[in-house]
């Protein structure tokens, strides 16, 4: 087909032979020929070629793709590329050649790209392609996790045994892919690596504690990643948290004391008692276990007042040796299965002594209201000398984990 560009110059040429003819017809003789553009005084136009990046008719194109629309022989005047009375923000440079797309495109949509150029004439031409993006079976989007219970603070101080928790709101198939979309960078930097807890659920960690002060800055690019199964990612996320002083409290179930250290410094042993042991089978059909689960508890919850019932986990006939109803002050929470370091005056004879509790560790009044106080998320409780070991899956429980094995 003979472009626009070429008829336009042939038209010229043509026009000017005629009128050659009309006028003077011994011009031929001079060597003049109105097959010889030339001759008439004018070059003919360049062939304008234009390219768009996606190509024509492409289909699942990622959103993270840039549209690129590139003129060869010609200018670009006005480009537009649209879908659904929505455009696409771009940049044209300088010389008018490249036009590049400067926000994201959409998940599941047709776009349509118009290119208007100017060849080295004036003359303009029209170019019309169009593309499809990847339309997703699911969107998943991610928010961020003090634990399974609490939404991490932006701007917050935490303990430092408080890790980095994502959650996606879809399963994630493609940990890899995932991984790469999420970054964490600390003030001082500080080596850590991902875990994934299950489908959902990614956490980072250092190899040790937080150093107190550390400032911690988490970005998800997640827009445009394939996370398997057909699921990509949502909107892109960020967060940030500082951590606070060290705080960490080991409880010793065979000396029956709970030894608190801030900042590497004990400034207090308090007297305990933990897990009284044993096992029994609730009305649900489940076991439960009544020691205190040995390893490094991170707290998740306070609480000044919790009510707390043996009926949460099968235990629900009042005259069972077991049974109990009470609401309970100072509480904070250690671990999803019910666990706490709480204020137990009942049982203050115990403490010190032996280990009588549901699995709870059991503190004094004035020891429970100072610890209470003291204690954040974030902070750590670490339980020693029990014959349970907690499961990585009951609480933020990540500190259970050896660092070569995390």
């Amino acid at each position: 087909m003979i472009s626009r560009r070429k008829l336009i110059a042939t038209g010229l040429s043509v026009t000017a032979g005629l009128v050659s003819a009309g006028c003077n017809d011994a011009s031929s003789k001079a060597g003049w020929s109105p097959a010889d553009p030339a001759a008439a005084g004018a070059a003919p136009s360049a062939e304008v070629r234009v390219t768009v990046t996606p190509a024509a008719d492409a289909t699942e194109v990622s959103p993270l793709v840039a549209v690129v629309v590139a003129a060869e022989g010609g200018t670009l005047k006005d480009v537009s590329v649209a879908t659904g009375g929505k455009t696409v923000a771009g940049k044209l440079n300088d010389d008018g050649q490249t036009w590049r797309s400067t926000s994201k495109l959409a998940y599941g949509k047709t776009y349509t790209v118009t290119a208007s150029v100017a060849d080295s004439a004036g003359a303009l031409t029209q170019h019309t392609s169009g593309f499809s993006t990847i339309k997703p079976s699911a969107v998943a989007s991610v928010t961020f996790q003090a634990s399974a219970l609490t939404a991490l603070r932006t701007g917050g101080t935490y303990g430092v045994g408080q890790p980095v928790m994502v959650n996606f709101s879809k399963p994630v198939k493609n940990h890899a892919e995932a991984e790469k979309a999420m970054l964490v960078e600390s003030t001082p930097p500080v080596e850590g690596r991902w875990r994934w807890i299950d489908s959902h659920n990614a956490h980072w960690r250092p190899a040790k504690y937080w150093t107190p002060g550390t400032k911690i800055s988490v970005k998800v690019n997640l827009f445009g990643s394939d996370l398997g199964k057909g699921v990509y990612g949502g909107a892109d996320a960020s967060t940030n948290f500082t951590i606070g002083p060290s705080r960490i409290a080991i409880a010793d179930g065979s000396t029956h004391r709970m030894k608190v250290y801030i900042d590497d410094r004990m400034v207090r042993d308090i007297p305990v008692s933990m897990g009284m042991g044993g096992t029994t089978v609730g009305s649900n059909g489940r076991t439960v276990n009544y020691w205190t689960a040995s390893g490094p508890h991170v707290v998740m919850t306070r609480e000044p007042a919790h009510r707390m019932t043996s009926a949460s986990y099968g235990i629900d006939n009042p005259r069972d040796p077991n049974f109990y109803d009470e609401v309970v002050k100072f509480c904070l929470r250690i671990s999803y299965t019910g666990e706490f370091v709480h204020m137990a005056d009942w049982n203050i004879p115990a403490h010190g002594r032996e280990n009588t509790s549901h699995g709870c560790i059991n503190v004094g009044p004035d020891h429970a209201r100072w610890f209470y106080d003291t204690f954040r998320a974030g902070d750590v409780v670490d339980v020693r000398n029990t014959p349970r070991r907690m499961a990585l899956t009951d609480g933020v429980s990540d500190w259970v984990v050896p660092w070569d094995k995390w």
